[in-house]
């Protein structure tokens, strides 16, 4: 079976550790290890009898109720078969410019869909740009893109920046400071927000509050990691109306099923749900964190999401092996990520149990 590019591949893993899928604990995957939440499973339950119906093709009561909880009109929010959808469609968009800046390492997707409209990329590392701060130790990072000169050959008008925040796969939280003067030297500007939800809300560091004064800024949000629901694809895009509505007129109808849309109507009112998610991430990605850097040979980097990325001093594929065929645990190697090679992996926070039997499998596998 081919080697996945993503992390959440358990028919693979399953492979791998001749075992069920479902006796894998998937660390690969950076989903919540407290969801669903119930008010997601009983708006699906409730909503069971709708399948005989096609869905709203606009949406209006999900996108009401995400204007609700962002404080803008419906018409500035587009929900999508999953972020990456989405996606799809800013690459679209970015491709019309002469260049556009991708911070790197970058998620898998964002090389798909640019290279789907065969855009000019211009790759800039986020170690370069966090200009010689420790990067296993800074978190809340001013971000300075240094771009090439090549980069400066082309107009304001003529480039496009994409990049995701907090970052994918180290984790960095930048400050929206660092962030907003780009709205100014870059036609368009593509935030993904797909991790932004497991920061408290006085912690954030969102761009949402800017989109209505910048026409140029597109945030992309997720509500399958936050609420662990991979497997119902529903996220959404926050832009002006004007842009959302091509989208719309370019992309199949229907893209969002009933049964998702239902749920996220559903979770984004769980505010019992999402403070519990508050006030368990901090405490257990701390202790993840700290028993992993004790271990030899590995460095954890800080991070603002709900996943570690780890430096080892040793290959991680074979440690990668070794964990799924004895301890049937999946990790995420980092070989998709072509700036980080085989001396990366990342691993989801998941409960506390399941994070010490992680620490005590990987600590196995390096003795032996």
């Amino acid at each position: 079976m081919t080697q996945p590019g993503h992390g959440g591949n358990l028919a693979w893993a399953a492979v791998i550790a001749g075992c069920p899928t479902d006796a894998i604990i998937d660390f690969s995957a950076s989903i919540s290890p407290l969801g669903p939440p119930k008010t997601a499973m009983a708006a699906i339950v409730a909503n069971l009898d709708n399948l005989s119906h096609y869905p709203d093709p606009d949406y209006r009561e999900l996108r009401t109720a995400l204007g609700k909880l962002h404080q803008l009109p419906p018409d500035w929010i587009l929900p999508g078969n999953g972020s990456a959808e989405l996606l799809t469609w800013a690459g679209w968009d970015l491709a019309t410019l002469a260049a556009t800046a991708l911070v790197t390492p970058a998620f898998g997707d964002y090389w798909r869909s640019l290279k789907a409209f065969k855009a000019n990329v211009y790759p800039f590392s986020i170690f370069e740009a966090l200009q010689g701060l420790d990067p296993y130790l800074t978190c809340d990072s001013n971000f300075l893109l240094s771009p090439q000169s090549s980069l400066h050959s082309y107009s304001p008008l003529e480039r496009g920046l994409l990049l995701n925040n907090p970052h994918n796969p180290s984790g960095k939280l930048f400050l929206k400071e660092s962030i907003a003067p780009f709205l100014n030297e870059f036609a368009l500007v593509v935030v993904d927000e797909a991790f932004m939800d497991f920061l408290p809300p006085g912690e954030q560091q969102s761009l949402i509050p800017l989109v209505a004064k910048y026409p140029n800024l597109i945030i992309l949000r997720s509500l399958t990691k936050f609420y662990s629901l991979p497997g119902l694809r529903i996220g959404y895009a926050i832009a002006h109306p004007d842009r959302l509505k091509s989208w719309q007129e370019r992309r199949d109808p229907w893209s969002v099923g009933t049964l998702a849309a239902a749920a996220a109507i559903a979770i984004i009112q769980d505010t019992a749900f999402q403070q519990q998610t508050w006030d368990w991430l901090p405490r257990a990605r701390e202790q993840l964190f700290t028993t992993l850097a004790q271990l030899p040979g590995l460095q954890p980097m800080k991070s603002a999401a709900n996943f570690l990325l780890v430096h080892s001093t040793s290959p991680v594929k074979p440690l990668q092996q070794r964990l799924l065929q004895q301890h049937r645990i999946l990790i995420r190697d980092c070989l998709s990520f072509p700036e980080l090679g085989d001396y990366y992996f990342r691993v989801a926070v998941r409960s506390k149990a399941e994070n010490e039997q992680l620490v005590k499998a990987i600590a196995q596998s390096i003795i032996n």
